[in-house]
């Protein structure tokens, strides 16, 4: 089953004592207080490099990067960024020059990454907040979402948390995602943005991986005890900590089957939620896939939300391949087929009657799943290791190639065009 990895002070940031600076969005910018017409992209931002403060390479290799430890797929586009942003990646070239990545650590790449979606017409983004790195992500000051609530807010796009609950520990796990809720509500005062994302008047907040089947990995196993958590968030926490609650689940939640627990009671969990978000990637490959899926899961799916008064949103994504992640997987498992099948995926989802949706993801590198600028042709990537590039299909793409297509799903979204099945861009 393919399914996501288990895997500065304040005053720099702008910050204060009590939490998260407070700037008034933009005019014009996406309304922050409804999910509906919204096109948001999962946001990782776990990328390190040691010279960023971090002392690491996180989640661009075993170590230091190399064409034996590389675990990303994808080469991000670093052309626009400054000396002071770029990581060295020591024995890789480009063309015989130095070869550069980047960190999330640093404000100015994470503004960037964010004045990109506003320049494509992204709503915004799903911050990724895994439970097993949530000490250490306290312990280091938050930094990286510091570093994504500053770049929201200057740019006028919606973020929210979501917790990824892979790997989690079945016995703690309800009260570490309380305990850190009520740190960021209360401490960080990350829901006091201005762009922090709402819907139904209160605040968004996802938890992905309940209900998947998959053993102890996506605990809790208990639905009564899932469904206990869910009524928390939703009405039995203190107020300023009640959110409306978004469900990453199964694929095939609707029907108990597949990647979803069998337990005749996750049925109750899953009509609980107020937004329905179920994983997708992996479990279709192809245009002709894509379409069926539309036909005997989407459909059924709105359906079923409809029925029990839940926002459904659809995840997308462009294609799939983490031949670095792990070395026996086929190199571009997923053609991406210069755009066509994330397309495809977005007009089937708006046709069907979603009135939001999620793109998985913004950067993520290692799963060959990112959206934002990656290396167009072979000669744009490192000279050392496999790397999956644009044209892997045959299309001479720009590297903003999937922000421009983004962009469009975006404008459908908010109705200023049409579904199609045609891809509008060429």
């Amino acid at each position: 089953m393919i399914h996501r990895r288990e895997f500065l002070k304040a005053a720099a940031l702008g910050t204060s004592a009590a939490g998260l600076a407070r700037p008034a969005p933009a005019t014009g910018d996406p309304d922050p207080s409804t999910l509906d017409g919204k096109v948001l992209a999962g946001y990782q931002g776990w990328f390190t490099c040691p010279d960023d403060g971090s002392g690491r390479w996180t989640h661009w290799s075993r170590g230091v990067p190399s064409a034996e430890t590389l675990t990303v797929d994808l080469f991000p586009d670093v052309s626009e960024l400054e000396p002071d942003e770029r990581c060295a990646v020591p024995g890789m070239t480009i063309g015989g020059k130095p070869a550069y990545l980047f960190s999330s650590r640093r404000r100015k790449t994470v503004n960037r990454h964010f004045q990109w979606m506003k320049q494509y017409g992204l709503d915004g983004a799903l911050v990724q907040r895994f439970v097993g790195e949530i000490a250490r992500k306290r312990a280091e000051g938050d930094v990286v979402l510091k570093n994504i609530a500053s770049a929201a807010a200057e740019h006028g796009r919606t973020f929210a948390i979501e917790y990824d609950i892979s790997g989690g520990d079945p016995g703690t796990l309800a009260q570490t995602l309380k305990d850190d809720w009520a740190y960021l509500v209360n401490e960080l005062r990350i829901t006091a943005q201005p762009n922090y994302q709402r819907h139904n008047g209160r605040a968004a907040l996802s938890i992905w991986g309940m209900g998947l089947d998959d053993g102890p990995n996506y605990p809790p196993a208990d639905p009564q005890a899932a469904k206990d958590l869910i009524g928390w968030f939703r009405k039995g926490a203190p107020e300023a900590c009640r959110v409306t609650y978004m469900g990453g689940v199964p694929a095939h939640w609707g029907t108990l089957t597949a990647d979803s627990r069998k337990d005749p009671a996750w049925a109750e969990v899953y009509a609980s939620m107020d937004v329905v978000q179920p994983w997708t990637v992996g479990r279709y490959a192809t245009l002709e896939a894509a379409d069926r899926w539309k036909d005997e899961v989407l459909t059924p799916d709105l359906k079923l939300t409809a029925a029990n008064r839940q926002l459904y949103m659809p995840v997308i994504f462009p294609g799939f391949s983490w031949h670095n992640l792990r070395r026996s997987a086929k190199e571009n498992q997923i053609p991406r087929l210069g755009g066509e099948f994330l397309w495809r995926q977005a007009s089937n989802a708006r046709t069907a009657g979603a009135r939001t949706v999620k793109i998985a993801m913004f950067d993520e590198v290692d799963e060959g799943t990112a959206i934002f600028k990656a290396a167009a042709r072979s000669t744009d990537a490192p000279d050392q290791g496999y790397w999956l590039t644009l044209d892997a299909d045959g299309e001479n793409l720009p590297s903003d190639w999937y922000l421009r297509l983004a962009g469009e799903i975006a404008r459908v979204f908010h109705g200023e065009s049409a579904p199609s099945r045609t891809m509008p861009l060429k």
